[in-house]
């Protein structure tokens, strides 16, 4: 394991350690993780920039759930707004993107996995394999936590060819 991987793990370990709580829709914990292609396309509000509709990406792994960011803390990378809780979080989102990015740019690995681009919805999410996922509607979520190493792979598979279909 690298010494960037490890330290890595080690502040996600601890980060999670603090976490409290439970949101409305939930959360999925599994092992090992997938990491954002440096291609991933991210949803963000054509009127306003934001990533994940202003909520904190790390909230979703320290609070294990959707936290709306504040204006004052804000990053822009990737041609995104992205708005956090407080400054620790911007600085564990600064240091590893790659990590609290939603996976497949914020869209919906259910219908990437059928070929199609579908934006994710920020209270509609599971962490999973220690990344975090979006998804459309309730449905959706429900049809990846049934089975999620069935649909990443298929997402994985799609996603090349789905990611050039998206308009920038």
């Amino acid at each position: 394991m690298t010494a960037a991987r490890q330290q890595r793990k080690s502040s996600r370990a601890f980060a999670l350690g603090l976490a409290f709580g439970i949101g409305a829709f939930g959360v999925i914990f599994e092992a090992s993780g997938i990491l954002a292609a440096p291609h991933d396309r991210i949803v963000v509000d054509p009127d306003s920039g934001l990533a994940l509709s202003g909520f904190d990406p790390v909230a979703y792994f320290t609070e294990r759930r959707p936290k709306i960011g504040r204006p004052n803390l804000e990053l822009r990378r990737d041609d995104a707004v992205w708005r956090f809780q407080n400054e620790g979080n911007r600085a564990a989102f600064a240091a590893h993107p790659e990590v609290y990015t939603p996976r497949f740019g914020g869209y919906d690995p259910v219908a990437i996995a059928r070929g199609a681009s579908v934006p994710g919805h920020s209270l509609f999410w599971s962490v999973t394999s220690d990344r975090l996922y979006l998804f459309y509607s309730a449905e959706t979520r429900a049809a990846f936590v049934a089975e999620p190493g069935n649909i990443i792979e298929a997402a994985e598979r799609k996603w090349s060819e789905v990611a050039r279909t998206i308009g920038r």
